[in-house]
């Protein structure tokens, strides 16, 4: 939270310099902090995602026959783990735009 506490700080302080008035500076600060909330929400389902593949890849590993069936199941938990992604791109457009 300090991390976007300095980095509001530094853009109240960049607006002071270029003359911005409160509604520029306003609508600068929220595109920045949209955009560090949309870095943080991708984190966690590029770590789900990475996590899946490759426990899937160790299950097929480990039984070759049973492939098709953990494949699948993978398939279907990488779309569900990157609909979080999606939710955190539409959570930042919201906040970008309204």
């Amino acid at each position: 939270m300090s991390v976007l506490a300095s980095t509001a700080a530094q853009l109240v302080e960049v607006a002071a310099e270029a003359e911005l008035t409160a509604d520029d500076a306003k609508a600068t600060a929220g595109a920045s902090s949209a955009g560090f909330a949309y870095g943080l929400a991708a984190i966690g389902p590029g770590i789900g995602i990475g996590y899946l593949v490759g426990q899937a890849v160790q299950a097929m590993a480990r039984q070759p026959e049973s492939a098709g069936q953990v494949q699948t199941t993978m398939f279907l938990g990488i779309a569900f783990t990157e609909a979080l992604a999606l939710i955190g791109f539409v959570v930042f457009i919201l906040l970008k735009f309204a």
